[in-house]
Parts: C-alpha cells; structure tokens; sequence
C-alpha cells in the first residue's frame, strides 16, 4: 500500500484555550508551540487574532518564535479579522489565514441571520481577501455536518474558485456518525468539479466520544488533514486527541493509505507541558499518554507480556516517549546539567537570570524531594515563567487536623505587599485554609472545581493541585504544586485569584469551528 501524507493541524492553543479556564499567557503559548514544533505538527493554529490584544500578541509572537511548521490565526469571514490575522502573521516563516463562516440552516437562520446567497458571497469576498496576503488559505464551513448538501457543493466549489487551498468541514458540535460523516467527504469531493485544487480537512469534536473515529473515518474517504489538539483539549467534551490520530494510523499501517511526520516520541512530554499548563490532568486510562497507558495488572496479560510483548501491546511505550519520563537528576546535580535536561525537554532559557531562578526553585525542591523527574522539571518551568505579578503572595501556612476534632488552619499571605493574617476551622485543612484566605480577599468566586494528581510516583511526589474558580461568568484555572498537599491547595487558589485579577474577559465574536 502506497501512503499518502497527513496534514496534522494542531489548534490546542485556539480551539483548545477555548475549554473553560484554559487560557494560556503568551510565554506560554510561546513554549507550547516550540514543543509543538519539535513534535513536527504540521500547522500550528496559534490564535484568533481579533479576539483580543492578548490574542494578537500571542500569535505574534508565534510566528515569530516558530520556524519548521506553519503558523495560522483564524479569522471570520470579514476583511477586519482577515486584515488583523495577516499583521499578526508578519513574522511568520510560513503562515496560513483560516477563514470560516457558518453554512447550517439552522446557523444561518439564526446566529448570522443572513441569506444562503449573502454567505456565499461573503465566503468569496473573505477567501480573496486572505489571498491577497498569502497563498496558504484555509476555508471552513462552520457546522458543516448539519449544512445542506448542495449549499455545502456550492460554496466548496466557489471558495477553491476563489483561490482556498484547504476546504474544512468540521463537526462543530460533535453530531456526526462516523460512517455517515466521511461518505458525506467521499460524496461532497466527486461531486464538487475543482475538488482536485485543494486539501480536504476534518475538525471534529467530541460530544459523542466519536472525534477519533469520526476524524479516522474522513482519512478512509480522501481527506488529507485533520484538525486535533493534544490531549483532545477543546470546548465542552473536547476534540480530536492528536495523540490518538497519530498513533492509530502509525499502528494500523495495513488499513490507513496515510502517514504523519510526527516525531511520536515526544507526544508523552507535550501532553505533560499542556496539562501542566492549562491546569487539566490526563485521567490514568486516557489512551497513549494516560498513566495506565500500558500499564498490566492482570496476571494472564502480565505473563503474555514477559513471554512476548505482542500479546497484550500493540504499541511500545517507548516510541510515544515513556521511556524519557525517567529519573534525571538530584540535589547533587549542577547548572548545566539541569540546562542540558531542559533543553532535551524543548525549553530553553532567554538569558542567564531566567536560568538562574528556575535553577533556585530546583535546588529548593531538591531539597524536599531525593528524585528530579521530568514532569517536576516541567512545572518549575511553568512557575518560574509565570509573569502573573502576584497580588496574593503566600507566606506560611499553619494547619491542624486531629481525629474527632475540627481541622483548623492559619494562613498568613500578603496583598499588594502588605502581609495578612487569618485563621479558620473547616471540613478539612483545605476547606480551612480557603477559609481563612476569603475571611480576608472576600473574591466572591464560585469553586467550580478542585482536582489533586500526583505528578510522579511516589510517596514523596510533589503534588498538583486545579482550583477553577468563576466570578461573574468569567473562569480561571489556578494551578499549585508542593510535596505538601495542603500547600499545594494554597498555592493553587491563591493562583487563581491573581489570574482574576489581571486576566481580561476574551471577546470571541463567534467561537469559530
């Protein structure tokens, strides 16, 4: 079998921001995308560029740091957020201008409430548009699973006219089924005259739990790109998991006519730098990165592994990058060496200062913790880059449980400087602790969530605590770690009350495909 190549587009840091409290700084972003680079993804989607100044800095400034894949911002199907996708883009390589519009009856009807024959002229005017800035253009039909097949073949055929190099036609609210959603691919490509002139593209999201398959089914019926994000991170239920795309079509060679470029042994370290990040854990049998991945408890399969590997795996650990999620370093270790680590990992340092205080925090948790492992090294990192100024600052913290006796915890932190102190009882030293912290902040924030994972083995694991928090429709994700949990928990809240302070509500205009 002859195997065709497979676009892979990665939209975690457009598509993947959007899942509540997943906002990611700039430098963040920044570090993403270098990783996302190293990976090999073929077209990163930075951004929507529109949406807000923070939006277009970022996009910027991934254009500007990333130089093998292409970079794209996408942009509604109007000149002004056409226009503004390209300045962001300057400094691109190789960019792409992802230009959409809604083409559903129902979409049409009532979210633009335009005519069929006004949004097809629009499509064209903005596919111009984008030409005029670069010949990489991509068009999608923003709800295209539930739009109307002969609108569907019009504006397909025109937008290629038009001069779009990629057609999308996502499955913008995860409805399709995954035989009736790529023989509708298979259909729309005979039956539109110039669908030779471009790149068929799948976006799929997972409401159903059919991303994956839906996406996989497309690529059985001639589409050469698929739109995923690491970890499936995305709106509601998510999107298509890239890691599981690329891994089945690596795997299952004899039926997929396609092959990637991606550097499959870094796909473990970029779910780790994501999750991390974003402050959402991969759950333990989440497929290929979870930590149960290829994990074997059963006698029968553990015997069938030790007598051939076959049996029970299909995969190696080690081609998804397990194998590096090693044991690397100690309190012995020194700058360069712990530099060396970080730059296998993709992180690099802009200057000796930014080294310097990554390399502090090292030393402060080697102190607490006999094994540096690579996750520990990834969330020092994300600490140390933070440039969140911090409004809430802890100091110490004193907590207090007892059998049969109410736990109680006295927090002392600083605001805008100034140290406060408060004391507490609660249902645990957690609940005391945040407590403790409202009896001073008064945030009159919702607690949406609050999640604990250990980032390594063992019982000296630094652990990793997700507090969501929402005020007034908008949501945060604070993220803490210490090897004490409690600490931990603090540090997250008090995390996610200086992310509510500075972070400006994003003004998406529509969510986009």
């Amino acid at each position: 079998m002859s195997h065709q190549g497979l676009i892979i587009f990665d939209t975690t840091l457009r598509d993947g921001e959007q899942s509540p409290g997943a906002s990611m700084t700039k430098d963040e972003k920044v570090r993403i995308a270098k990783m996302l680079e190293k990976l090999r993804v073929d077209v990163i989607e930075a951004g929507f560029a529109i949406a807000s100044k923070g939006d277009f800095e970022s996009v910027k400034a991934v254009a500007e740091a990333v130089k093998d894949s292409t970079v794209c911002s996408l942009a509604r199907a109007v000149y002004a957020d056409i226009d503004r996708a390209a300045e962001a883009l300057k400094g691109a390589n190789t960019s792409r201008i992802h230009t959409f519009i809604a083409t559903s009856p129902i979409h049409m009807k009532y979210k633009l409430q335009m005519e069929p024959a006004d949004v097809l002229a629009q499509a064209i005017k903005a596919v111009k548009r984008a030409r005029n800035y670069t010949d990489d253009v991509e068009f999608s039909l923003e709800d295209g699973s539930r739009s109307e097949f002969d609108f569907m073949c019009r504006i397909t055929e025109a937008a290629i006219t038009a001069g779009a190099t990629t057609i999308n036609v996502p499955d913008t609210v995860g409805y399709g089924e995954p035989q009736e959603y790529g023989a509708m691919f298979k259909r729309l490509m005979e039956a539109v005259p110039n669908s030779d002139k471009a790149i068929f593209s799948t976006h799929c999201h997972n409401d159903l739990g059919l991303a994956v398959a839906n996406s996989l089914s497309a690529v059985m019926n001639g589409v050469r790109q698929v739109e995923c994000t690491i970890n499936g991170l995305g709106e509601r239920a998510g999107n298509a998991a890239l890691e599981e795309i690329v891994m089945a079509v690596q795997t299952r060679k004899d039926i997929f006519p396609v092959q990637t470029r991606i550097v499959s042994e870094h796909i473990v370290s970029t779910s780790r730098l994501v999750s991390g990040i974003t402050g959402f854990p991969v759950q333990p049998n989440k497929a290929i990165v979870g930590a149960n991945a290829f994990a074997h408890e059963s006698g029968i399969h553990q015997d069938g592994i030790l007598k051939h590997r076959e049996t029970y795996e299909i995969m190696r650990a080690e081609n998804v990058g397990w194998n590096t999620n090693k044991i690397v370093l100690g309190k012995h270790s020194g700058r360069a060496a712990v530099k060396a680590r970080f730059e296998d990992l993709g992180v690099t340092f802009e200057d000796q200062d930014q080294l310097n205080a990554v390399f502090i925090r090292f030393k402060a948790l080697a102190d607490k913790k006999h094994e540096i492992f690579d996750e520990d090294l990834q969330r020092l990192v994300s600490e140390a880059a933070s440039k969140v100024e911090d409004i809430y600052a802890l100091v110490s913290l004193d907590a207090y449980t007892k059998t049969h006796q109410k736990p109680e915890a006295q927090i002392t932190f600083t605001v805008k400087g100034e140290q406060k102190t408060a004391t507490a009882t609660g249902s645990g030293p957690v609940d005391a602790a945040y407590k403790a912290i409202e009896q001073i902040v008064a945030s009159a924030t919702d607690l949406l969530l609050y999640s604990v994972n250990a980032i390594t083995k063992g019982t000296e694991s630094q652990g990793e605590v997700t507090v969501r928090l929402e005020r007034k429709g908008q949501i945060v994700n604070g993220v803490g770690s210490d090897t004490d949990i409690v600490i931990a928990s603090v540090k997250a809240y008090l995390n996610a009350l200086n992310l509510l302070e500075h972070s400006a509500v994003r003004s998406h205009p529509q969510h986009g495909v």
